[in-house]
């Protein structure tokens, strides 16, 4: 019984700790220069870049679309990738 309990504690905890993994990624089509530059690795002149970006072409399709960020090249993105996640922008 007591290995039972155990192995439901143990997968419990992998379930919660997964639903708070999911939300601590920022996705970068709505969120503001303070969220972005929660990521580590990206600073205040990255994350102004992003917006800037995002304000000038729309919404990002891919986390890969990245890369037109300068400063953002394919090996940072691998880092960055991480915390970061492209969900669509819904309609108001």
């Amino acid at each position: 019984m007591k290995s039972i309990l155990w192995v439901f504690t143990i997968l419990a905890s992998i379930f919660i700790g997964g639903e708070a993994y999911a939300a601590d990624t920022i996705n970068v089509n709505t969120a503001s220069v303070e969220q972005l530059q929660e990521v580590k690795g990206i600073g205040p002149k990255t994350a102004a870049a992003i917006i800037e970006y995002r304000k000038q072409n729309g919404a990002f399709s891919s986390l890969s679309s990245l890369t037109a960020i300068k400063g953002i090249g394919v090996k940072k993105l691998e880092k960055l990738k991480v915390n970061l996640t492209v969900e669509a922008v819904k309609p108001e």
